[in-house]
């Protein structure tokens, strides 16, 4: 009976830890997806202003838009890497999470990223010009 009720609750402990820290790196996934989707917009409100104000259309200040989006990356205690691809400013971000239960099997951590993009729209009475 003692083999038994061993191999069982070590079971039913895999089982919790799979619930627990497969939950925890959901929500690790959600964080940064998030991050970066805020980074992206961020990114995204740095103006070429000279441009922007003769009227002659809008983008982003290349260099302004990588380092607010980098700024806020950092903000939120994460890794990650913006870039301007084609007029988008495409963002990644990455974490780790640190299991709580599933360590006691020689699962330690489970990565977590997350991707976002933003392109530079002009919209007059909510038409994209």
């Amino acid at each position: 009976m003692s083999a038994w009720a061993a191999v069982t609750t070590f079971a039913m402990l895999l089982f919790v830890g799979i619930g627990v820290d497969f939950g925890g790196q959901l929500h690790a996934i959600q964080n940064t997806r998030a991050v970066a989707a805020e980074a992206a917009r961020i990114g995204g409100q740095q103006l070429n202003a000279p441009v922007a104000i003769r009227g002659q259309g809008t983008e982003a200040s290349p260099a302004a838009a990588r380092a607010a989006a980098a700024a806020y990356i950092e903000g939120a205690g994460l890794t990650g890497s913006t870039a301007i691809v084609e007029g988008r400013i495409v963002v990644d971000t990455s974490a780790t999470y640190q299991t709580k239960i599933l360590s006691l099997v020689g699962i330690d951590s489970l990565p977590a990223s997350g991707h976002a993009t933003a392109r530079i729209a002009r919209a007059v009475e909510g038409v994209e010009q």
